[in-house]
């Protein structure tokens, strides 16, 4: 059975009332980024157990760490940049998830990341270094201009990397925002699916800039995508993250009632297809 989660702060900033939102909701995950406005990678041990807290008293669960880890350029430092993982890494195992959300890397302004091929890998080998002792899994997000902004370039690097610690997140709408594509489920997802465990729900009409589509009505295939994920017996998180007030590179905005509407949008999808999701 696929189970539901999403990035909450879409929904509100105050961190106490996007879990009474889920709860209300029956979302039973959450994938925590922005916690009443600060990046989960930079709350102080207090807020991240106040935080954790909150998550239990209202019976939900952890999802993954929506980290950004990833999402900086390749001439940036990289042990600063290690360290942040290292402390992305302890996150998942306070929170008791399996999952770290992250990416693959910018290029050095002006130039193309497909010429950085083995800069990103090393930078990769290296986090699955960190992974080696601990039960955490990385898992690498398709976004438009990091290295795996193409389903190639994810398969790429899993392949590479040969570790069970890095699998992959498959997000349907960045690939039509980023890559132009209006049918990812024939031409994406049979590459990338041997390696994916992790699923984001968000919709996107071509040539819109900011704002996503309530799922179903965009050009990401989410119907397909979810049948097809009925096929396989999924049994992972459907998390989402709508974007349907506002999009960027580091979150978005929703609000209530029209988070809501996507939730409903996807219940009634999955239920069409045959996907059980609770």
């Amino acid at each position: 059975m696929a189970k539901l989660s999403a990035f909450a702060d879409e929904v509100v900033d105050d961190f106490l009332e996007q879990v009474k939102y889920l709860a209300a909701e029956r979302v039973g995950y959450i994938e925590p980024r922005f916690i009443s406005k600060a990046n989960i990678m930079d709350l102080a041990k207090d807020k991240l157990n106040e935080a954790k807290k909150m998550i239990q008293d209202h019976g939900l669960k952890v999802s993954a760490i929506g980290s950004p880890i990833g999402k900086v350029r390749l001439d940036e430092p990289f042990e600063p940049h290690l360290d942040k993982f290292k402390h992305a890494v302890e996150l998942a195992l306070l929170f008791e998830t399996p999952y770290i959300r992250m990416f693959s890397y910018y290029a050095p302004e002006g130039e193309n990341i497909d010429d950085y091929r083995d800069q990103v890998m090393e930078r990769m080998a290296a986090k699955v270094e960190v992974l080696k002792d601990v039960d955490v899994t990385m898992v690498h997000e398709n976004e438009a201009n990091i290295y795996g902004h193409t389903a190639e370039q994810c398969v790429d690097i899993i392949k590479t990397i040969d570790s069970p610690r890095l699998r992959l997140v498959y997000d349907p709408a960045n690939f039509v925002w980023g890559e132009k594509i209006t049918d990812n489920v024939k031409r994406c997802w049979p590459v990338m699916k041997p390696y994916v465990v992790h699923i984001h729900i968000k919709d996107w009409k071509l040539g819109a800039q900011d704002v996503g589509s309530i799922p179903g009505e965009g050009d990401g295939q989410i119907k397909d995508l979810l049948a097809e994920l009925a096929a396989m017996d999924y049994d992972g998180c459907l998390t989402m993250e709508p974007h349907l007030q506002a999009g960027g590179q580091f979150g978005g905005s929703t609000g209530p009632e029209l988070f809501s509407k996507a939730i409903a949008a996807v219940r009634n999808i999955a239920a069409d297809v045959g996907l059980a999701c609770d």
